[in-house]
């Protein structure tokens, strides 16, 4: 099994039509071991699947908390005081309003959000976990979206966040590679996940990708984690910096 024996944290993880579900059922098939963390809003829907997947580690955690972070850095290490072979980061967040509205009307407050929890959330985490990661060759992996490149309508706010967490990933590659640690983001096609549903006529984005793309189909969350998975192996060894999309070639299209 490609992760036999592997130390995975997975943060983010709502639902079962998370993607961080899809992560989470594919690794442990491939013999991974994994802790979960939480925010307060979701453990009810997160213990049950917990439970299913014999998922031993549940950890509190509030990415824009410092102390939570903290915290969580030191439970990893007690859990797995060898290290922690991967760090799975799907964790995003824009408030609606700003979803709704023009840019041009997006809230202060709103664009600090969005930032905060779906961009400086990743450089936070890996600083936290850094000390767990370092101990062995490691992998770090964040979703992202095609709306950090192009203007998707309605992304908005968080199209702005996900460029900035994609800046993230280059320079914390560039940071964290000399001691062993590689990030990576993949950039998933439109699924139907609970934070997809805050972007107003997600169903008309779904439509383009079938009509566009050159698979003519749109993406899940089994194929996203299938990616995620070679960037969690060793397959992966030589990748760090990069944004790997997952979207039925749709990023490849123009006119």
């Amino acid at each position: 099994m490609l992760l036999s024996g592997q130390k995975v944290l997975i943060m983010g993880l709502a639902n079962e039509r998370s993607i961080a579900y899809g992560v989470l059922k594919t690794f442990k098939e491939a013999g991974a071991e994994i802790a979960l963390t939480y925010i307060d809003a979701v453990e009810k829907r997160l213990r049950p699947i917990a439970d299913e997947m014999n998922v031993k580690h549940l950890i509190r955690c509030d990415v824009s908390s410092d102390e939570d972070l903290a915290q969580l850095g030191q439970e990893v290490a007690k859990i797995w005081p060898e290290g922690l072979d991967c760090l799975v980061h799907s964790v995003a967040f824009a408030d609606r309003t700003d979803l709704e509205k023009r840019f041009l009307e997006t809230s202060r407050s709103g664009f600090q959000l969005a930032m905060d929890v779906s961009a400086y959330s990743l450089i936070a985490s890996v600083r936290a976990l850094y000390e767990s990661l370092k101990k062995k060759p490691s992998s770090v992996i964040t979703m992202t979206y095609y709306g950090s490149e192009k203007v998707v309508t309605n992304y908005n706010v968080m199209g702005v966040a996900k460029a900035a967490l994609e800046a993230n990933v280059r320079y914390l590659a560039a940071d964290c590679g000399p001691e062993g640690v590689r990030v990576n983001a993949i950039s998933a096609g439109p699924i139907r996940t609970l934070a997809a549903s805050g972007v107003k006529d997600f169903k008309s984005i779904l439509g383009k990708i079938e009509a566009q793309a050159p698979l003519r189909r749109n993406v899940d969350i089994e194929q996203v984690a299938g990616a995620a998975l070679f960037l969690a192996s060793k397959a992966s060894s030589g990748v760090t910096g990069e944004i790997l999309f997952v979207d039925s070639g749709f990023n490849i299209m123009g006119l």
